[in-house]
């Protein structure tokens, strides 16, 4: 029998988080196989449910039996649906990547997996959550296991960048605490299909302000400008497949909520003229620091920094081309950030400062690594045939028909400086004489697999774009249509 209940995606990877230790005490082994098994089971039932999801009528649950608006409800839509998916996928390849964990670097697997699975079950509850509180506490059940994984390594520089991101985590968690209460106390819901119906009668000035609160706490999720400054030294400091996690699931739950709240929660205008404003400041604040930095990882960071911010911007055009391009560059960035994160652990690992120059001539000695970063940074800057180059399309044409001209110029401007600092490396990587006095780490077999599964998907998608287009084109509908929305949480509500 298909299992079609939700609430697995949440319940199973926080019981087996608890349950870790235990299973250490039976048999040690046991520490990195059932997380493994955990999130193999989450990607096939995500795929199957994802697969046969019969468009405009979503998968709804009401916890505990109480019906929404008065109980928490959980919805596996077109939208909803393709995020705890691509989680959930890019989860069980992280647990691939880690899995042989002391050859990659580490050294408390039980520490690590717990504080993987928790964060993993925060960020798919953030996704399929109804209830805004709800949504609130997954946030914080996401950021606090992200403090400890960004500490992980226990070193100076790793408690410093838990400790900047955990200060504004908490700015963060502030901002959104006190949009809800104001939110609430104008509406008396938390149900976020309600809150939708109702909100048209909060005072616009009341409005104004919660949606400012908002878009400042979410904001800080979404690596927006200029409260990102946890994202340098957190992608940093963490572990390699820590960083990829970050950008591979953390940052799509940050960019969900923030999405969800203001195309279907709260409609408030000149809302989306600020995220195009803030987008673009974004993509010109981080895409020009990533070609000065001379760390690797903190290249990297800046530059998921500027991916999140031309997804901003696409999503700022309220419009379906606008939408399904800003999806497209979501699971790019996903897909193609995670590959990077991980092919640059163990670039950065067989250097002594983890510096660009210190990658000289890597393309010889570590060939395989190499090539996937090299795919990688193709990908990201949109070349053909990889699949970086259809978001890349579809967010100009998107732009094209909102007659956004200087929009245009300016992400042609920072794909030029984005194609400068990558080729930078790969130049340093196949162009350069290699260093004499190198430790070379190469990859583990299943770090391997791990890369190699993630480049034969941006490779498909590049060659063969309809395989996804379909299910990008019905997320795009199922999030334009508001009513839709409510009509399936909410089916005996009158909307006239």
């Amino acid at each position: 029998m298909v299992i079609t209940d939700p609430v697995y995606f949440i319940a199973l990877p926080l019981l087996t988080a608890f349950l870790l230790p235990l299973f250490g005490k039976i048999y040690k082994p046991l520490i990195g196989i059932i997380p493994g098994l955990v999130f193999a089971f989450l990607a096939y039932i995500s795929f199957d449910l994802y697969l046969n999801l019969v468009p405009g009528k979503p998968i709804i649950i009401q916890m505990a039996g109480w019906a929404p608006p008065w109980g928490i409800n959980l919805v596996f839509s077109e939208f909803s649906g393709l995020i705890v998916t691509l989680i959930t996928f890019l989860a069980f390849l992280v647990w691939v990547y880690s899995y042989n964990f002391k050859k990659v670097g580490f050294d408390n697997s039980k520490k690590y997996f717990t504080l993987l699975m928790l964060m993993v079950a925060g960020s798919i509850g953030v996704v399929l959550t109804g209830d805004i509180f709800n949504m609130f506490v997954f946030l914080e059940i996401t950021a606090i296991y992200s403090y400890g994984l960004t500490a992980f390594y226990k070193g100076r520089d790793s408690a410093e960048a838990a400790f900047k991101y955990l200060l504004l985590g908490s700015l963060s968690s502030v901002f959104i605490l006190l949009a809800i209460l104001l939110l609430y106390k104008q509406v008396g819901t938390l149900n976020m299909a309600d809150i939708a119906v109702k909100a048209q009668s909060i005072d616009p000035k009341m409005k104004s302000i919660i949606a400012i609160l908002f878009f400042v706490g979410l904001g800080i999720e979404a690596e927006m400008f200029p409260m990102n400054g946890w994202v340098p030294d957190a992608y940093s400091q963490a572990p390699g497949p820590v960083a990829a996690s970050f950008a591979g699931m953390l940052a799509k739950s940050g960019i969900y909520a923030l999405i969800r709240v203001f195309y279907t929660v709260l409609e408030v205008k000149g809302v989306f003229d600020l995220l195009l404003i803030m987008g673009l400041l974004t993509i010109i604040f981080a895409e020009f620091s990533a070609m000065r930095q001379k760390h690797l990882r903190r290249m990297l960071a800046y530059s998921s920094i500027g991916q999140m911010g031309l997804i901003m911007v696409a999503f700022s055009f309220n419009t379906k081309a606008g939408i399904f391009a800003g999806l497209f560059l979501m699971f790019n960035h996903a897909i193609i950030k995670t590959l990077l994160f991980l092919s640059s652990g163990f670039l950065t690992y067989s250097t002594k400062q983890k510096k660009i120059r210190d990658l000289d001539g890597f393309g010889k000695i570590m060939p395989f690594t190499s090539l996937m970063f090299g795919l990688g940074a193709f990908a990201i800057v949109g070349l053909p045939p990889f699949s970086g180059f259809w978001g890349k399309l579809n967010m100009l044409v998107a732009t094209a028909d909102s007659n956004l001209y200087f929009v245009i110029a300016l992400i042609l401007l920072v794909a030029v400086v984005e194609i400068v600092y990558y080729f930078k490396v790969i130049g340093r990587l196949y162009f350069r004489q290699q260093h004499k006095d190198v430790e070379v780490h190469n990859p583990t077999w299943n770090a391997i697999l791990a890369m190699s599964i993630l480049a034969i998907v941006i490779i498909g998608v590049g060659i063969y774009p309809d395989l996804i287009t379909d299910y990008l084109t019905k997320a795009t509908n199922e999030l334009f249509d508001k009513a839709g929305y409510i009509h399936s949480v909410l089916p005996n509500l009158s909307l006239n």
